[in-house]
């Protein structure tokens, strides 16, 4: 497997997708029904392709993600085979970006010495779903691009 298993309800949410990629598998009702119940391995297996599949399609559309902590932002881009980003940190050991009132701070403190601002860029020509599929992993949240956007026009001022 190259990502992770679709949850039990994620399955559900994509049951007539689920169902068209049977049939691709020339699997009918009937059969997928005696594989779970004789062959559970082999529904596994098939249960995984099709988790991949579904990842490969939603990971090729995503331009952007977001991941927050207590005291981080990281903001992505994703164009083509490269990954842009801004890292924000707070000194501040008070702050809390997993709040409305840190947030807030941050808007009102951007250009303080309490805020670091880093921006980087990594060629992901090599496994680019997999590597946007890692920082889902570990947090990041897909996203529109807002704060990558609004971040990007305020550094260039």
């Amino acid at each position: 497997m190259k990502y992770a298993r679709l949850t039990k309800e994620q399955l559900e949410e994509l049951h007539p997708e689920f169902i068209n990629f049977l049939a691709t598998q020339s699997i009918d009702k009937k059969e997928w029904d005696g594989l779970k119940a004789n062959k559970p391995l082999i529904a596994e297996q098939e249960i995984d392709v099709f988790s991949d599949m579904i990842w490969d399609k939603a990971l090729t559309n995503v331009n952007y993600i977001d991941h927050f902590s207590k005291n981080y932002i990281f903001l992505f881009k994703c164009v083509d085979a490269n990954v842009y980003s801004y890292v924000i940190n707070s000194t501040d050991p008070s702050t809390d970006f997993l709040s409305a009132e840190g947030i807030n701070w941050l808007s009102e403190n951007i250009f303080s010495d309490s805020v670091q601002i880093q921006q980087g860029k990594k060629d992901i020509s090599e496994g680019r779903n997999e590597s946007l599929f890692e920082i889902i992993k570990k947090g990041g949240i897909i996203s529109k691009g807002e704060l990558f956007g609004k971040l990007e026009i305020l550094l260039k001022k």
